[in-house]
């Protein structure tokens, strides 16, 4: 943008960059200019208060500021019939920084160091898998490799076909993920139920130490999953927050089901767990169709998605997983000494909290989908 030419309202120019930046009070206190004609520097004195509020402080010392404003040479001044004296077209880049700024870079700090947590986890957690799959000679729990490579395989196809966006790749793999979840939980339940009968199905020596068919591979399918999508997160941030919700669940999932696998045991308690994924069915949806532009709350397939929604939010997670815990808190005494219990019990635990949690997120969102007049432009669902 190009600026006046004299020095008075270089001087300007710059009251009212610090004006906009918000940082009241400050007097510029001299221009440093380097041979060249290039103002290199600009010193500027801070008040140790900001004006009009008493109760913060801030540093007095001097701040020296590095500007790009180029001066014209005496040269380009004739050539252009300019006085010796002016100062000429100014392009000013202040590098100061607002107090917005300085907050955003905080949070920008605190989320690299999130993400530096968990991703050591997830390393550990690989270096634990391949060491068991190649020292151990586990070789069924290759079906966690398989699946973290499908899901990545996936990922890859929908940002080559269909859109590049990383939020709108990772949600259509989620909902890829919970459609096949679901599908293989439904399937493995009635085929044991059509086999066996519902006679001894849900007894604890069944749920603890067995495993019905095709459960150990469908869970570890589900445990890659859960390996690729905490990876993709962390790869290009989509989370939010300074124990994010997301990362903290994958986290806790990855720990109970490997530790699960490689003991081979409530592998069926496991797999009821995940009936949980129905939902997800529908909270994938909301995000894909969202970002479709659907957003008319008294659309009928609106409707019918929160309905829906809500339905197997109760059903196949809240009522499910609370069933769940009271199952394993009756059954405590039959537990033998050990870590299935404790981890059981801890899993289950934060598996109900985080539910809570997502309950009142989405009752929020539910709301401002209802009144939309009163949802902020800028809020991120």
């Amino acid at each position: 943008m190009r600026r006046p030419t004299n020095y008075a309202i270089l001087r300007f120019m710059v009251w009212r960059f610090i004006l906009d930046n918000h940082v009241y009070g400050t007097r510029i206190r001299n221009f440093g200019f380097n041979v060249s004609g290039r103002v290199k520097s600009l010193q500027i004195n801070n008040p140790k208060r900001l004006a009009g509020d008493k109760s913060k402080s801030i540093d007095a010392r001097p701040l020296l500021f590095p500007i790009n404003c180029q001066l014209p040479s005496n040269e380009t001044k004739r050539k252009k019939k300019l006085p010796l004296s002016s100062i000429g077209d100014c392009y000013l880049s202040l590098s100061l920084k607002s107090d917005s700024m300085a907050r955003t870079s905080t949070k920008q700090s605190d989320k690299n160091k999130v993400g530096v947590f968990f991703l050591a986890t997830l390393l550990l957690w690989s270096v634990s898998v391949l060491f068991e799959i190649a020292f151990n000679k586990r070789k069924e729990l290759l079906f966690i490799v398989a699946g973290a490579c499908f899901f990545q395989i996936a990922n890859w196809v929908i940002r080559l076909l269909v859109s590049r966006d990383p939020l709108f790749v990772n949600t259509s793999v989620s909902l890829l993920h919970s459609t096949i979840t679901s599908v293989s939980v439904v399937f493995i339940v009635v085929n044991q139920w059509l086999r066996n009968g519902l006679n001894g199905m849900f007894e604890h020596s069944e749920l603890v130490g067995s495993a019905w068919l095709w459960a150990y591979p469908a869970l570890c399918f589900s445990c890659g999953y859960f390996a690729y999508d905490q990876w993709d997160m962390l790869q290009y941030r989509l989370y939010s927050g300074l124990i994010p919700g997301i990362l903290v669940h994958h986290l806790l999932l990855l720990v109970c089901f490997t530790l699960a696998l490689y003991r081979n045991v409530t592998i069926n308690y496991l797999i009821l767990t995940l009936i949980c994924e129905l939902h997800s069915i529908f909270l994938h949806v909301r995000k894909v169709r969202r970002m479709a532009g659907i957003r008319d709350s008294k659309s009928r397939i609106v409707r019918v998605e929160w309905v829906l929604n809500w339905i197997t939010f109760f059903l196949a997670r809240i009522a499910s997983h609370l069933l769940i815990t009271i199952k394993l808190i009756r059954d405590a005494s039959k537990f033998e000494k050990g870590i299935e219990l404790p981890l059981a019990l801890f899993g289950m635990a934060g598996m109900n909290l985080l539910n809570i949690s997502l309950g009142i997120d989405l009752f929020n969102a539910f709301k401002r989908e209802k009144n939309p007049q009163q949802t902020s432009y800028h809020r991120r669902e």
